[in-house]
């Protein structure tokens, strides 16, 4: 498989060349350094590589003085500099804020990591000065999988759906799982007692889309609640979890669900903690399904200018909406149902909530059936793979 082109290919391009500096964060093997490198920079630091980030770290100020030696290529004003993981390295970030203020390059930093930029006390992470942009694994509208039991079992992330043998893929997904997820993110965090972050891990996959418990975690496991609380927000920040709000408005309702749900950002690192196998039960993979749904609005809401939210509604005593898509004054209810032919019963709860939200005008059943059709007054029967119009018609 070639180089699949992505969304955010545009928005950066349009970025640097307004002559801005950018951010560009994501999970890793999302495609970030592919990405960057396309846009032949004129200096690129990689500081995964040890002997690149110690010298930096010993000498930061090296930075400006290597810039100086590659001068803008005519088409350019400044030389692009590409800083690789540049989290690794946050000395590095004062000198690029001087270089940025004495426009002397233009730069575009990746990083696998948004913990030190929301939390570190001695970083400066350039407000005002760098584009913050995101890179998510593959939507719909970049890539079909083949099958939609493949996409949920696999994922989406670049490097695994590009591998064509299956024993392969599995091998790298628990390579990422164990090598990344468990190294990794107990180094950026300084988790002391790592096998329980290890089997909260294990956990967390498999709570992966449901409402957030953590008191009947911290049981499982036998810490407090507030240490799983810890560990949800380093999943978080190390950009491996997506933490959906609910939405808590309602004219008639008073006990709606004020917890969040915590998606793992790729389904097939989700399997891979979860240690499960590809033979799933429908039931689970109908659960998995609906992770699929958000997963893919998440996505692309992001990317869209303003960006589309995404919450959820439910009334432990009643009705609950799956995913509820939100922008400006206008919001769009969808229910995901693992049917190839869903009937208006299934559609009884988007029929609740419009009754209570009137900006919501049209409601949306996700499910496998090959085409569109109408299930109800203002409300319609959506195949999976259809989920990138919807993004565009809830746009116009």
């Amino acid at each position: 498989m070639g180089y699949i082109a992505r969304i955010l290919e545009k928005r950066l391009a349009s970025t640097l060349a307004r002559g801005r500096s950018a951010l560009l964060l994501g999970p890793r093997q999302t495609g970030k350094t592919t990405l960057a490198q396309r846009l032949n920079p004129d200096l690129l630091l990689n500081f995964i590589r040890p002997e690149v980030r110690q010298r930096y770290e010993r000498r930061p100020e090296l930075l400006g003085a290597e810039i100086a030696s590659h001068p803008a290529p005519p088409q350019r004003k400044l030389p692009l500099v590409l800083l690789d993981e540049v989290q690794r390295v946050p000395e590095l970030v004062n000198v690029v804020q001087d270089l940025i203020d004495r426009r002397a390059a233009q730069f575009l930093l990746t990083g696998s990591s948004a913990r030190k930029l929301r939390r570190g006390r001695d970083t400066n992470w350039l407000p005002g000065r760098l584009v913050p942009l995101r890179l998510d694994p593959l939507t719909l509208a970049e890539r079909t999988p083949p099958t939609l039991e493949e996409a949920l079992l696999t994922g989406s992330l670049p490097g695994i759906v590009s591998v064509d043998d299956d024993a392969a893929r599995e091998q790298d997904l628990r390579a990422y799982s164990t090598l990344y997820l468990e190294e990794e993110i107990r180094a950026e965090a300084l988790v002391r007692n790592l096998g329980q972050f290890s089997r909260f891990l294990q956990l967390a996959a498999l709570e992966s889309g449901g409402i957030s418990h953590f008191r009947g975690l911290a049981l499982e496991l036998g810490v407090a609640h507030t240490t799983v609380a810890g560990y949800y927000e380093i999943l978080e920040d190390c950009l491996i979890a997506e933490r959906v709000e609910p939405l808590t408005r309602s004219r008639t309702r008073k006990k709606l669900t004020k917890s969040p749900r915590y998606l793992f950002f790729d389904l097939g690192v989700r399997r891979a903690a979860a240690e499960e196998g590809r033979r799933l039960p429908p039931r689970v993979l109908g659960g998995l399904f609906e992770q699929f749904v958000g997963l893919e609005f998440i996505r692309l809401g992001r990317q869209a200018q303003p960006e589309v939210q995404v919450q959820f509604w439910r009334d432990p005593d009643g009705p609950e909406v799956d995913w509820v898509l939100t922008r400006e004054n206008r919001c769009l209810p969808v229910e995901v149902k693992w049917s190839d032919a869903p009937t208006a019963a299934d559609a009884r709860h988007l029929v609740t909530f419009q009754s209570e939200h009137r900006s919501a005008h049209h409601g949306l059943v996700v499910c496998r059936a090959p085409k569109r059709f109408q299930l109800a007054r203002g409300i319609v029967a959506l195949p999976w793979h259809e989920i990138p119009a919807v993004i565009e018609e809830f746009l116009g």
